[in-house]
């Protein structure tokens, strides 16, 4: 099998590289590099079956070319990140859906299986504790506040996907993540577990934005790719369909932050931080999001495996690690 991954130098896609890798498949990664890194699929290229190639998603010509190589597409590029929102949100609009416009029509042109990975931002601000199931309500903001133009443009990518799915026949399953996380994910963007746990391994001030009320679920990387590999390989039953993957592992930021500080030894103080003082207006935060995931379940017989104390572990375990030399490969252009 010949999978083309948009994002496959990112986070969740290298780790989803290695999985199809390890089953023998030959995958494709289309990544600008923007978000993604190099370092995340080092170790990758000197693979068989692996190809890299630095571009983008809004250039239609080399999409088409990628799609038309591959057997299947996971569509996991986009713009990612509180930060991202703020300080980009041309860009933000402008690659989730330009992107997402291009890599379906692609692959309704030359028939090809997608999965979208979309996110749990599109349920809104859920003010209960409640999991959210798949035909839940959203619930918005203002369109002043920046970070609705984020879900909005995942809602959006949702739309478009399962348009194509009921007027062209393409085979389409969408994916709502809910916080993945696990080792190589970067506190850079304002992911709330690595820039926890890097400040707590410095015993420095740990900064926890709001009273740290609000709450969270995490799920491990190795549990989401594996969801992800699963709804693709049976897509002939997945098509058309929207799907939570995540864990329902509820914490509050504040016990997040104590849980870390006890885990990593860490002297380091909290403090709380107002929003607007870390990205100033446009911001409002999300109460509560935990996952209702029967419908996964049940398609697939997906579980979440890792407890909470299991996925920070790994994630202090990897931040803890000696740094090894990088590799260098040619990269495909």
């Amino acid at each position: 099998m010949k999978a083309l991954l948009t994002g496959g130098a990112g986070f969740i896609g290298s780790h989803l590289a290695e999985l199809l890798l390890a089953n023998d498949d030959e995958v494709y990664v289309l990544d600008d590099l923007s978000t993604g890194s190099i370092e995340n699929v080092s170790h990758l290229l000197d693979r068989p079956g692996f190809h890299l190639v630095v571009d983008s998603v809004l250039h239609p010509a080399v999409v088409c070319e990628l799609v038309h190589k591959a057997d299947v597409v996971y569509h996991l590029a986009a713009a990612v990140g509180v930060k991202t929102i703020v300080e980009q949100p041309v860009r933000t609009l402008h690659v989730n859906l330009k992107g997402t416009e291009t890599v379906v029509d692609a692959c309704s042109k030359f028939e090809k299986p997608v999965l979208i990975a979309s996110t749990s931002e599109v349920y809104g601000d859920h003010r209960t504790e409640t999991p959210l199931r798949e035909d839940a309500r959203r619930i918005y903001g203002s369109t002043t506040q920046k970070r609705w133009a984020y879900a909005d443009s995942k809602a959006m990518d949702e739309f478009l996907g399962l348009a194509y799915y009921e007027e062209h026949a393409l085979q389409t399953v969408i994916v709502r993540l809910f916080n993945t996380v696990g080792p190589r994910q970067t506190g850079m963007y304002g992911m709330v577990v690595p820039r926890f746990v890097d400040r707590a391994l410095r015993d420095e001030v740990i900064e926890i934005y709001g009273d740290g009320l609000q709450t969270r679920c995490f799920c491990h990387v190795s549990d989401t790719i594996r969801a992800l590999r699963d709804l693709m390989a049976d897509i002939d039953r997945t098509t058309g369909q929207i799907y939570n993957v995540g864990a329902p592992n509820q914490i509050s930021v504040i016990g997040l932050a104590e849980r870390i500080k006890l885990m990593t030894g860490s002297s380091s103080p909290t403090v709380h931080v107002p929003f607007a003082e870390v990205y100033g207006s446009g911001i409002d935060d999300m109460l509560h999001r935990v996952p209702c995931v029967d419908k996964v379940r049940d398609a697939i017989g997906w579980l979440p495996m890792h407890t909470l104390e299991e996925i920070l572990h790994d994630v202090i375990e990897h931040a803890t690690a000696p740094v090894t030399a990088g590799v260098t490969a040619e990269i495909a252009a």
